[in-house]
C-alpha cells in the first residue's frame, strides 16, 4: 500500500507528465474469483489506496481523477456486461458519499480490462479464437476505455506472429464493422442486463462492508479472508467442471483425439545467453560508486518512510536495476507470505 500511495502522491504532484495508478483486479478472477468477488475486492483495494492517500494529507479530487483500474473478461456474456456496469456504479457512488468526491471525473471508473487467461484451453486451441471475441466484445458492451485480446496459442506457448495478429484483428472487427462501438450503454435497459448489474453491485457492496468490519482490505488481506473466499471459489468451478455441470468445449465435453495443429512459437536458448551478456555488459559499463549511492538513497527512504518514487526515478536514470530495487525492499520491507496457506 505504500509504495502504491508514493506512486499516487508523486503523480498527483507531477502531473500530467505521469500516467494514472492502475488497481488491478485482472489477477484475482484469474486465481479463481466469482465476477462479485472480483468487482468487490478490486473496488476494497481501491479503497484502501484512496483511504492511505488521504491519510497522508492528499485531497480526494487532486488524485482520483487519475486512478484506473484493470478488469479480467470471463465467459458469462451477460455476466461481465453487468459486471463492468455494476464495477461503474459502485465506484461512483462510494466516492461521493464515503470521501465526498466533487470532481465528475472523481467518480469515473477508468476501466482497462484483459480477456481471461485462465478461459483458454490447450485442447483444441482454435476455440480460443472464440472465447477471446465473447469476451472482448463483452468488454466494450460493458464500457471498458481500453483492451487487451489474448491469442488462441497462450496455454501452449508465448504468442505467435499470426495468433497475435488474429488476437488484434478481432479487436479491429469489433471496433471497426460491428457497430457496438456507436451507442454509449447499448445495453442499457435490458432487463437481463439490469437485474444483473442490480445484483453484482449489491452482492459485492456486501463484501464491501465485510471488510469494512474487519478494519479495511489491508486487514482483511492478513486475516486471509479473500484469499480464501477466492480458493472457495476456485473449487467449486473445478468441481462443476469435473462433475459436467459447466461446460468446457473441448475439454469435458465434445472432446477430440486431434493434436493442436497450429504453429507455435519456439524461443532458441541463445536469447537468454545473449540477454545474460548484455545485462552483464550493461552493469560492467556503470558508474559503480554512483550506483551504490543510489541505492543506498533507495534504502534509506525505505527506512524512513519518505516517498520512494522520486530516489527510484534517479536511481534508474543513473544505472540502477530493477532487480537491485527489488533486493532492497525485500531487505527492507521483508517477504510476504500468504496468510490463508500458512
Amino acid at each position: 500500500v505504500r509504495i502504491i500511495v508514493d506512486m499516487i502522491e508523486f503523480c498527483t504532484q507531477h502531473a500530467p507528465r505521469f500516467h494514472p495508478v492502475s488497481i488491478s483486479g485482472y489477477h484475482i478472477r484469474e486465481a479463481g474469483s466469482t465476477a462479485v468477488q472480483e468487482v468487490a475486492f478490486t473496488l476494497a483495494d481501491g479503497l484502501g489506496y484512496v483511504e492511505a492517500a488521504i491519510a497522508r494529507g492528499l485531497a480526494v479530487d487532486d488524485f482520483a481523477p487519475r486512478l484506473s483500474f484493470f478488469f479480467n473478461l470471463h465467459n458469462d456474456f451477460l455476466e461481465e456486461i453487468a459486471k463492468l456496469r455494476a464495477a461503474r456504479r459502485l465506484w461512483a457512488r462510494l466516492m461521493r458519499d464515503r470521501f465526498g468526491a466533487k470532481n465528475p471525473r472523481s467518480l469515473m471508473l477508468r476501466t482497462h480490462a484483459q480477456t481471461a487467461g485462465c478461459s483458454l484451453t490447450a485442447q483444441q486451441p482454435v476455440n480460443n479464437v472464440v472465447r477471446v471475441a465473447i469476451q472482448a466484445l463483452a468488454g466494450v458492451l460493458g464500457g471498458v476505455q481500453s483492451l487487451h485480446t489474448n491469442s488462441m496459442d497462450e496455454t501452449l506457448a508465448l504468442p505467435s506472429e499470426n495468433a497475435a495478429m488474429v488476437a488484434l484483428r478481432t479487436q479491429q472487427i469489433i471496433a471497426e464493422e460491428s457497430g457496438v462501438t456507436n451507442t454509449v450503454d447499448p445495453l442499457g435497459g435490458s432487463y437481463a442486463i439490469e437485474a444483473l448489474t442490480n445484483r453484482i453491485e449489491a452482492e459485492a457492496e456486501d463484501y464491501i462492508q465485510q471488510i469494512d468490519r474487519m478494519g479495511g482490505i489491508v486487514r482483511a488481506i492478513e486475516l486471509g479472508f479473500p484469499q480464501q473466499e477466492i480458493a472457495e471459489a476456485a473449487y467449486r468451478f473445478q468441481r462443476q467442471l469435473d462433475r459436467r455441470e459447466k461446460v468446457m468445449v473441448g475439454v469435458n465435453r465434445y472432446q477430440t483425439d486431434d493434436t493442436p495443429s497450429i504453429d507455435l512459437l519456439r524461443i532458441h536458448a541463445d536469447v537468454e545467453e545473449t540477454q545474460v551478456a548484455r545485462v552483464r555488459a550493461f552493469k560492467a559499463a556503470r558508474d559503480q560508486p554512483c550506483v551504490a549511492a543510489r541505492l543506498a538513497e533507495v534504502r534509506q527512504a525505505c527506512r524512513d518512510g519518505a516517498n520512494l518514487m522520486p530516489v527510484l526515478i534517479t536511481a534508474v536514470k543513473d544505472g540502477v536495476t530493477l532487480g537491485e530495487v527489488c533486493d532492497v525492499y525485500r531487505d527492507e520491507f521483508g517477504v510476504y507470505r500468504d496468510p490463508a496457506w500458512l
